[in-house]
């Protein structure tokens, strides 16, 4: 028996990154073997057992063929005569199939891992890459991820993802999955390269067709001097990696907001009148389809909506700032409101030439809000009010303080 750490501990190592969570592959076991040492079995479709005393994951050696459609359509083969060069080769790129010898601290890297992260190319292992239909989303997450690092994708490796995109082997993919790879893709510090790897290979149009349907659309330029709607938004998803890293919550309602202009009337174009609008509808669509969670449904409703509002808040009048405030669940859920202003300055910010602005709104916004939730009901229930008088004098008070803070 022979124990390797692999995958990701190994590659971030080499790219001098923290690491996370450590995984093992174990050569030259069998289960009982396994079990015998302590070690707890956890795995459905294949052997992975637990580290009796790291918890670790470590996994028996394996190989895999196609037989069926999708990602889970394969046989997997753990007897102990597999070896660790045929466990690497069935792995998705060349920086990721690199083995770590930890008694002697030896590289074993059969598939050129080493060169292409010198090279800084993201690569597949071999031609079973296309058997797999995750596996370019993987790439796409890969690209977010390591594209600031300098990565580009092996054209070969591209040539690939788009004969799977062509297979209708993406439909497969059940929504769990897809929405797994984009949170981690949101996540990353260049979530444009997800956007335009997935694009440039044909993959968005089953993934994300309503984002897909952007590219190409055309706006103002004075407004937008990028003037691809497509292009504007990898900007909107990269600024909201650069002012809310880590946060897939700012980063999809940022991802979504700008949906309706695809559905924008040829004969109106370049404006976009009612954009904002129309955008619900293919926003609900995609929720709908992959499944999100209510937050995200939620908050990326309200910027989708009232985004513009947000651009023009020193435009709009005490009341019609209530009512923003209250269509957006501000007083249950203030956070909410903080969140909306920081997805709006990302999609102000998020044009060519803009990077670097200033977006006052976000503050205002937050200021104004601030102000209408120290307005409480039962202080004036206390004052002596009571029924419907008591919700009257909340919203006037309400829209005072709102003034009285503009004019602070």
């Amino acid at each position: 028996m022979k124990i390797y750490l692999v995958g990701g501990a190994v590659r971030d190592s080499l790219l001098g990154l923290e690491a996370g969570d450590r995984d093992w592959v174990v050569v030259g076991a069998t289960q009982q073997e396994m079990e015998a040492q302590g070690f707890k079995a956890v795995g459905r479709d294949f052997p992975v057992f637990l580290h009796p005393r790291t918890g670790e994951e470590h996994a028996l050696a394996r190989t895999e063929r196609k037989s069926g459609r999708g990602y889970r359509g394969f046989v997997v083969d753990a007897d102990p005569s597999v070896t660790l060069e045929q466990d690497l080769q069935r792995r998705d790129f060349t920086l990721n199939a690199i083995a770590r010898d930890e008694e002697s601290g030896e590289l074993v890297d059969p598939w050129g891992g080493m060169r292409d992260i010198q090279a800084r190319v993201l690569r597949h292992v071999g031609p079973a890459f296309v058997e797999d239909p995750l596996r370019v989303l993987r790439a796409a997450r890969f690209m977010a991820r390591f594209a600031s690092l300098g990565f580009t994708l092996a054209p070969e490796t591209a040539d690939l993802m788009r004969r799977i995109a062509a297979s209708g082997e993406l439909e497969a993919l059940v929504p769990e999955r897809i929405w797994q790879e984009l949170r981690k893709a949101l996540r990353s510090p260049r979530p444009s390269a997800f956007l335009r790897t997935l694009h440039d290979t044909g993959a968005l149009a089953s993934i994300l067709p309503e984002v897909e349907a952007l590219y190409g659309v055309p706006q103002r330029a004075e407004f937008h001097p990028e003037v691809d709607t497509g292009v504007h938004q990898e900007m909107v998803s990269d600024m909201a990696a650069r002012l809310a890293p880590g946060d897939d919550l700012v980063g999809f309602a940022a991802l979504t907001h700008d949906l309706g202009k695809a559905l924008t009337p040829a004969d109106q174009l370049p404006r976009h009148v009612m954009h904002e609008q129309r955008g619900l509808k293919p926003l609900a669509a995609l929720c709908e389809r992959l499944k999100m969670p209510a937050d995200h449904r939620q908050l990326a409703e309200a910027v989708c909506r009232e985004h513009l509002n947000v651009h023009r808040i020193d435009e709009l009048r005490d009341a019609t700032v209530l009512e923003l405030i209250q269509r957006c669940d501000g007083f249950r859920r203030p956070e909410r409101i903080a969140q909306m202003a920081l997805a709006c300055e990302c999609d102000k910010r998020g044009r060519l030439g803009f990077e670097d602005s200033d977006y006052p709104q976000r503050a205002t916004l937050q200021r104004l809000h601030a102000a209408a939730l120290a307005i409480n009901a039962r202080d004036l229930a206390a004052a002596g009010l009571s029924g419907p008088a008591v919700g009257e004098a909340v919203k006037k008070a309400r829209i005072e303080a709102i003034g009285a803070a503009r004019r602070a």
